[in-house]
């Protein structure tokens, strides 16, 4: 398969690993085997033989797989690095995109409806309605609302290898909002304000 005929099939299958679910736009971290887009963890599995496609078959969260891809990413080459490093610098995304944006082009766009729930979270969270009603109201856990309340994505930044900096997507949340959830979340932890 030559690079053009993999560029298409990444893009027919929305930079998703056909096995788990792994999304990365990421150049190098997927791989194709057999036609089928694998992240580099499912390739390094994937076996050679007939019992390919009932390997493909056989379903795994890609959650479950970070431990391994915490340890193989510290493996990486320094040519695949150093490109991350280049994308990254470039304002481009490293990882799945965050609630109320998708992709296009290897781009975050705003997902306009999603993106006025995001807004809606944030508010009410400063209003302060507790995680626990957001998270029942948007059909997110706890865990998940917390996550999207501490995510500088919504800022218009991007954050790679324990760095931040300015991306090229429209922010959602300006950084008064973000700030003051911040702040909340500091006053929650140290109990100065009770939770409802």
């Amino acid at each position: 398969m030559n690079p053009l005929q993999k560029k298409e099939l990444l893009e027919k299958n929305g930079f998703k690993c056909q096995k788990c679910g792994y999304y990365s736009p990421v150049e190098g971290s997927l791989e194709v085997k057999h036609d089928k887009v694998l992240c580099s963890i499912c390739s390094i599995f994937a076996p050679e033989d007939n019992k390919f496609e009932e390997y493909i078959g056989e379903k795994v969260d890609w959650n479950a797989l970070e431990p391994f891809r915490k340890y193989y990413s510290g493996k990486l080459n320094s040519n695949q690095k150093k490109g991350m490093m280049d994308k990254y610098k470039q304002g481009n995304l490293m990882a799945r995109p965050a609630f109320g944006y998708k992709v296009i082009e290897g781009k975050l766009e705003l997902e306009h409806e999603d993106a006025e729930k995001v807004k809606d979270i944030f508010s009410e969270f400063l209003k302060g309605i507790s995680l626990n009603q957001i998270s029942i109201k948007y059909g997110f856990s706890v865990n998940g609302i917390k996550k999207i309340l501490k995510n500088f994505t919504y800022l218009g930044k991007i954050k790679f290898n324990s760095q931040i900096i300015q991306g090229s997507h429209q922010q959602i949340i300006f950084p008064e909002i973000f700030n003051n959830v911040q702040r909340r979340f500091e006053d929650l932890e140290k109990g100065r304000i009770f939770k409802r």
